[in-house]
């Protein structure tokens, strides 16, 4: 049998949990996907589409960004049609930020003229990326690269897609009524679990504040970098929005019984796997997020929850049909307008799709309780008419 070979990362991990005699789960992901020039997210990498390791909402059609651009400029009369700044973290190759804001400068001029975008990205592959994508809107001013202290006051609205699912976990199981942590230990050149008391007693508050345990013998995670991540936003943001589109569930489905071994995954090529320890740097490494910590630590600071709804819900009630037929008659080739639709389906399917999976969570801080547009119910939704 043939020895896999040992990425340089995981070779240096080794050496560390070999010298602290093992380390929580958090901490190891941590570095898989962060540690310097050497983690999956810091190193120069394809991770987005057919090249990479994943899809996201944005990298299947611009579709995507038209929509959430529609609820932008509802958010942006909301507070004045003044100054609106969007701040996007965890951008990729830009392609969401792309589309906003090709969006915004053919259909809303006068919001474009009043907004900059400010990018928060700590992975200088990736401002590259995003430099090279948007060069047009950068050479008109709209967009700079800040860190996340920088939007201290900020007016506007904090986006975010599939961010959270990428912060380090705590992996936590359940046996004998008490909790406990899984801790990385390294055993003949290659690492292992190991369950331990809990690292910190935040973990243990996380679950009183969400109101549920895992199950005995059960298996979950817990993501304290969301809930100080939370925190953090809602302090800098003045007057505006939050908007996080992620995969994840309440509280109570995430941590519910018959979900045994809980929501971690990786991902690589296309193709998902259940071995963080395999290809360290070299896979992401995710977990479903937990939407009610969000809320509730949202709601602790200042932000009240406007929405919540799976991505169809909110696809749909942004006008999504009305924007497929409307791009479908402008694509004169058969084949290309069916391949369009396939596509497009992807972002509302239930199975097989991200309809579903897929949730969006709009918090608000200074505005009132408005009826978003994205909050139409689908009964209220009418079919558009057909142009031919």
């Amino acid at each position: 049998m043939v020895e896999k070979q040992k990425t340089e990362l995981a070779l240096l991990l080794e050496e560390q949990v070999t010298a602290r005699g093992g380390i929580s789960f958090a901490k190891f992901m941590q570095q898989a996907l962060y540690a310097p020039e050497l983690g999956y997210y810091t190193s120069a990498r394809t991770r987005i589409g057919k090249q990479g390791d994943f899809f996201t909402s944005s990298s299947v059609n611009s579709c995507f960004g038209k929509l959430i651009a529609r609820q932008l400029i509802q958010m942006w009369q909301l507070l004045g049609e003044g100054e609106f700044v969007i701040a996007e973290q965890g951008a990729g190759g830009g392609h969401l930020c792309l589309d906003i804001l090709d969006a915004l400068a053919n259909e809303a001029p006068a919001f474009y003229t009043q907004l900059k975008y400010r990018l928060v990205e700590i992975s200088a592959d990736n401002r590259s990326r995003q430099a090279e994508t948007l060069q047009h809107h950068c050479s008109s001013g709209k967009i700079d690269w800040c860190q996340l202290d920088d939007l201290d006051g900020m007016v506007g609205c904090f986006l975010s897609n599939e961010l959270v699912d990428a912060f380090p976990v705590h992996l936590i199981e359940k046996h004998g009524g008490e909790l406990r942590e899984v801790f990385v230990v390294a055993n003949d050149g290659s690492f292992s679990d190991e369950l331990r008391p809990p690292s910190t007693v935040a973990i243990k508050n996380y679950f009183d504040m969400v109101g549920v345990e895992p199950g005995t013998g059960n298996r979950c995670e817990v993501n304290l970098d969301a809930c100080l991540w939370m925190e953090r936003v809602a302090k800098l943001l003045r007057r505006g929005f939050v908007l996080t589109v992620d995969y994840g569930y309440l509280a109570e489905e995430l941590f519910a019984p018959y979900r045994h071994a809980g929501t971690l995954l990786c991902y690589h090529k296309h193709q998902t796997n259940e071995e963080p320890y395999e290809r360290v740097g070299e896979q992401d490494i995710t977990a479903h997020i937990d939407f009610t910590a969000l809320q509730k630590v949202g709601q602790l600071h200042g932000l009240d929850s406007l929405y919540f709804g799976q991505q169809y819900q909110f696809l749909m009630g942004l006008g999504f049909l009305e924007l497929l037929m409307e791009m479908e008659r402008t694509e004169t080739d058969p084949k290309k307008a069916q391949a369009l639709r396939m596509n497009l389906k992807t972002l509302i399917l239930p199975e097989g799709g991200m309809g579903e999976s897929f949730k969006v969570l709009i918090q608000g801080k200074g505005v009132g309780v408005p009826e978003l547009l994205c909050s139409k119910r689908i009964r209220d939704i009418g079919l558009p008419r057909r142009s031919f």
